[in-house]
């Protein structure tokens, strides 16, 4: 493959980066009502996708209803949450002619990573960690991607993900590291926000590996077209997605 070749989406890819990064830092910083519509329309956008990926026969209901479920759980109490996107997931999958389980563990992964993410936000200290948790995912994908083109090398896992190197992989870790001693201060963390933010940034890397095995088993190279240079919603953060999940796992647990 030619040099031009290689780096031939990069423009694309940082016109509609530059404007997600002003259009979400803007969301975080506002917080409140804002971020919370911003999370709600993320959760409904890539429902609407889960459901187009699975050819379900209500696309538009589907993300319709996964976006209503998805405010009620951050407006109602926490013991909600679970049962709301459940039954949203439940009743959109019904419209799903064939694997109806992929298409229902795709939609509530999506529903509660965004959830994770408003939630994150409301917090008291917020503001600083759904910024880490943003740079981690962003750190860790432009390092892996820079990194994978120039070093190249061993592909991570060529029969789901073929453009993605191991040389791409360890350079997201790196970053993630870096991240964390970055905010290890500002978050009151400590020191221990540094392999935490490694094991998020591994989340997130796990999660863009699985939504391209769900292209792949689909037969499809986008999620949908909405986003120029990077496809659909669920292309752009699916990475995010896995991080939140496993940020919500370990704030459960009471780890972080």
């Amino acid at each position: 493959m030619s040099a031009d070749a290689r780096w031939s989406d990069l423009a694309p890819r940082v016109a509609s980066g530059v404007a997600m990064a002003a259009v979400g830092l803007g969301a975080i910083w506002a917080g409140g009502v804002v971020f919370a519509a911003l999370a709600v329309a993320l959760g409904g956008l890539m429902t609407w996708e889960a459901a187009r990926l699975y050819a379900s026969t209500a696309p538009t209901r589907a993300g319709l209803t996964g976006a209503a479920a998805l405010a009620l759980a951050l407006w109602l109490p926490g013991i909600f949450v679970l049962p709301l996107v459940v039954a949203a997931v439940l009743v959109n999958a019904e419209t799903v002619p064939r694997a109806r389980g992929p298409f229902a563990a795709l939609a509530l992964a999506a529903l509660l990573g965004a959830w994770v993410l408003g939630e994150l936000r409301a917090g008291e200290a917020g503001l600083t960690w759904v910024l880490w948790l943003a740079v981690v995912v962003i750190v860790s994908d432009v390092a892996g991607y820079f990194a994978g083109k120039a070093l190249g090398g061993p592909k991570f896992w060529p029969r789901i993900s073929p453009k993605k190197t191991w040389s791409g992989t360890a350079a997201g870790w790196l970053g993630a590291a870096a991240v964390g001693a970055v905010f290890a201060a500002p978050t009151g963390a400590g020191v221990v926000l540094i392999p935490v933010s490694v094991l998020v940034g591994m989340a997130g890397q796990l999660g863009d590996v699985a939504e391209s095995a769900v292209k792949r088993m689909q037969g499809v190279k986008d999620s949908s077209n909405l986003i120029p240079g990077h496809g659909g919603v669920l292309d752009r953060f699916d990475a995010m997605l896995g991080a939140a999940l496993a940020l919500g796992l370990m704030r459960a647990a009471g780890l972080v």
